[in-house]
């Protein structure tokens, strides 16, 4: 690969004072991948405030920080926030938004000026969620369940389902330029088996997103009109069919788990790859898993409905789809495990971020299998259990992968080098803090504390005392990045165009990159993490 960046192109994105209106009017996909990165930290505070008063709430057992009703509002809330307005955007926007183009060659997405608009829409619905947060929030739970969310909440459930429906045609817009960028603006010898394995999991991503939440937004559309209009749509009393509802939900609901894990996949093969200074052990099948996990993922949705009078027969075959669909997950695991072994592992913040990933994405997904188990899922369905499972997945899988992703490209991003000490000591926090939150988690769910409780027995009460030190740890941990990666864009050493030593085209211009990326359009003649020929390249040299 080659690529050339004079001194004279670098009026990047970061110097070019034109003032305020020039990033808001912005077409550059990596000031508009910055403007993500401020709002999506600015949803994840505000979701995190609501998980510290939840946690809060559950130190003692009688339920006395704040009234049913509130509680009922601060989870839903929670929820929404979290997964609509960051982990679904987070990484895709963000990190795919920044640095897609830079790792195919290209001067930009596709389309620019569909990339800002959907950044406008995306804070559009997250204004509208937190309008409807402020004037009485929602207290349906994120998943709406109907008919209570239809016909007998008197909260803000269309306005927040507005909320949803709106931040759908944000993920759309960004999948359609994902898409379309990496069928059309490849650089030339950049074929489909030479593509690094973050934009296998962008692309995949992109997939799901096309093809599942149309779904949502349909499903959205008629609780909306039910909870307005009273149609009756999902309400027995009048005919209508709850659970029809969470077959909708749940079949875009489940994919959106693997929108939220893909990306945090990828970003996790480029840092094993870049720290172990190996080629992915099989490429090619991690590569077709990205696929394999989008295609299965529309196929599993029915294991949400064990208990909700589903046949035993679809439960069986749900059951059986649901264990198939971690084969291609845990081949992602074993081939990074077969990576590393002998490998020359090099232990800097975005490998820890890594490891912490393997370790914590194992367990989430070791877990699932449990609840794909029909009478265990019985037992333990709505319980603390599946709170546990579904934030060692989502948390301890996407932030992870996110936070691993954000500090190994953010010396491209910003230009500067954060003080590796403190980054460090913040990916310690996130692994000890998290383990210490949730881990407690499985043993009060299978216990039977069931989740979305404002009391509970006294018997629980220690497990969720470690819970909720853990969260304080937790807390600490991601406070930290955002002090010291904000420090280190004005007093963080320049950082080099490569400084971890990785390979890929991204590495190949400077750091941060000129507004069009290369001077000249690069030429791909290596193969993916060919560190092999590196290696043979220095030699000779």
């Amino acid at each position: 690969m080659s690529s050339h960046t004079t001194d004279s192109s670098r009026s990047n994105y970061l110097n070019a004072a034109y003032g305020v209106k020039s990033w808001l009017l912005t077409k550059d996909h990596k000031r508009i991948a910055l403007l993500y990165l401020v709002a999506v930290s600015i949803f994840f505070s505000v979701g995190g405030l609501f998980a510290a008063l939840i946690r809060l709430e559950l130190l003692t057992p009688e339920g006395d920080l704040v009234q049913p009703d509130v509680y009922n509002r601060l989870f839903t809330m929670h929820g929404v926030i979290m997964i609509f307005f960051f982990l679904i955007p987070a990484i895709p926007a963000v990190l795919g938004n920044f640095i897609l183009p830079l790792m195919i060659g290209a001067k930009d997405l596709a389309f620019p000026r569909i990339n800002l608009a959907s950044f406008y829409v995306y804070v559009a619905a997250g204004i509208l969620g937190v309008w409807a947060l402020i004037n009485g929030g929602v207290d349906t739970g994120w998943t709406f369940y109907t008919p209570y969310s239809s016909m007998y909440s008197n909260t803000q459930v269309t306005l927040v389902a507005m909320a949803g429906f709106i931040a759908g045609f944000s993920s759309i817009m960004t999948a359609l330029n994902f898409i379309v960028t990496v069928h059309r603006m490849r650089a030339p010898g950049l074929t489909w088996f030479r593509l690094p394995l973050m934009v296998w999991a962008l692309y995949a991503t992109s997939i799901i997103i096309m093809l599942a939440t149309p779904v949502l937004a349909i499903t959205l559309v008629m609780l909306m009109l039910d909870h307005s209009l009273h149609l009756g749509i999902f309400d027995p009393a009048q005919g209508g069919d709850p659970v029809l509802f969470q077959h909708l939900f749940w079949f875009y609901s489940h994919p959106a788990v693997y929108i939220m894990i893909l990306p945090a996949m990828g970003v996790i093969s480029e840092l094993v790859a870049a720290f172990a200074r190996k080629r992915i052990f099989g490429y090619t099948f991690v590569a077709y898993s990205s696929m394999a996990i989008a295609f299965l993922g529309f196929l599993v949705w029915g294991h949400h409905l064990f208990v909700s009078g589903q046949s035993v027969y679809a439960g069986a075959i749900f059951s059986i789809l649901s264990m198939l669909v971690a084969v291609p997950s845990a081949v992602k695991v074993f081939n990074w495990t077969a990576t590393l072994f002998q490998g020359s592992v090099s232990y800097q913040t975005p490998m820890l971020y890594a490891m912490g990933f393997i370790g914590l994405f194992t367990i989430g997904g070791l877990t699932g299998i449990f609840l794909a188990t029909m009478g265990l899922d019985t037992h333990v369905h709505d319980t603390y259990f599946v709170v546990a499972h579904f934030h060692y997945v989502m948390v301890g899988g996407t932030i992870m992968g996110y936070l691993g992703g954000l500090h190994y490209w953010w010396p491209k991003i910003s230009g500067r080098m954060y003080p590796e000490f403190w980054a460090k000591v913040s990916a310690l926090l996130v692994f000890v803090g998290f383990h210490l939150t949730f881990f407690p988690q499985f043993i009060v769910g299978y216990l039977g504390m069931p989740r979305r409780y404002h009391a509970y027995p006294p018997e629980f009460q220690i497990l969720n005392v470690l819970s909720t030190a853990g969260a304080s740890v937790l807390g600490l941990g991601y406070l930290l990045p955002i002090i010291y990666l904000t420090w280190s864009m004005r007093y963080g050493k320049k950082a080099p165009a490569n400084p971890w030593g990785a390979v890929g085209l991204e590495w190949e211009t400077s750091s941060p990159p000129p507004t069009f990326n290369f001077d000249e359009t690069p030429v791909v003649t290596h193969e993916a993490y060919d560190y092999h020929h590196r290696t043979e390249d220095s030699r000779v040299a």
